[in-house]
């Protein structure tokens, strides 16, 4: 709903109860009515001088605001024309040193208060109904509430201003714990990381310098010197070898036969 900041009365020019005894209606409504524009004219001559001020009073704040700028300038003007770039030589590392400049804005506090509403809006205001006294039930209330609050609160759009800048400072100071928190893990994570690669360049000192030491031994070592580590062994070894016993008469059977259980026995051992 717009708020209307000047209102010209009346609207309606000709409308309006004659009074009775009236001879002439005509001249009566002609009346009414002129009188009725000349209304208007004085309530439009008197917003217009409201203009007029309001207007007068920002083009005296920007004037204030140009003198301002206009002597910071003439300042400025008078400190470049007294360097002298062949005299005064600024070293590099001085002006890396130096802090850039940053200009300080100041921001309008209280834009919406009491003393900033325009005198159109306060005479509507002023010419308000009165809320009605409902905080005269405010003690026979059981949850202790205001009972003017229910039926209008001005502070209500502060109240959810400041909830959502509370909130807003709450996700602020968790996103500060989460960061701190990933950060203390990749802290962890690099320890570990550094420590493997620690562990991984003396492991890598040592197998260079056994590798030194492989290569100084004496190649003329005999083969017979070093006995390999039989891990499974299959026995009999040799299937055919073995004597006779006496008083055998078929010697090829005997052979062909101890030769049989020698294989048997070789695959039992294989299988297991």
């Amino acid at each position: 709903m717009p708020l209307v900041k000047r209102n010209i009365e009346p609207r309606h020019l000709c409308r309006g109860a004659l009074p009775e005894g009236i001879t002439s209606e005509l001249e009566c409504v002609t009346n009414n009515t002129l009188s009725a524009i000349i209304r208007q004219l004085s309530i439009l001559s008197k917003h217009a001088e409201d203009i007029f001020g309001e207007l007068f009073n920002e083009a005296n704040t920007f004037y204030l605001r140009a003198n301002s700028l206009q002597d910071r300038v003439d300042r400025l003007a008078v400190k470049v024309t007294q360097l002298d770039s062949t005299v005064e030589e600024v070293s590099l590392q001085d002006i890396n040193m130096r802090k850039a400049f940053k200009s300080s804005r100041t921001q309008d506090q209280q834009a919406v208060s009491k003393n900033s509403i325009p005198n159109p809006v306060v005479e509507i205001y002023n010419q308000s109904d009165k809320p009605p006294p409902l905080n005269i039930l405010s003690p026979y209330r059981d949850d202790k509430k205001d009972g003017l609050k229910f039926y209008t609160d001005p502070s209500y759009f502060f109240d959810l201003w400041k909830e959502k800048m509370l909130q807003d400072t709450e996700d602020k100071r968790k996103e500060k714990r989460r960061q701190k928190h990933a950060e203390d893990i990749f802290g962890e994570l690099f320890n570990e990381a550094n420590t493997f690669y620690l562990r991984a360049n003396s492991l890598q000192d040592r197998v260079d310098r056994l590798a030194v030491k492989v290569t100084q031994l004496d190649s003329t070592v005999e083969e017979e010197e070093i006995m390999p580590l039989v891990k499974r062994n299959i026995e009999p070894r040799h299937l055919c070898r073995g004597a006779l016993p006496e008083g055998i008469t078929s010697e090829l059977e005997c052979v062909t036969n101890n030769t049989l259980s020698a294989i048997i026995r070789q695959l039992s051992i294989l299988s297991k």
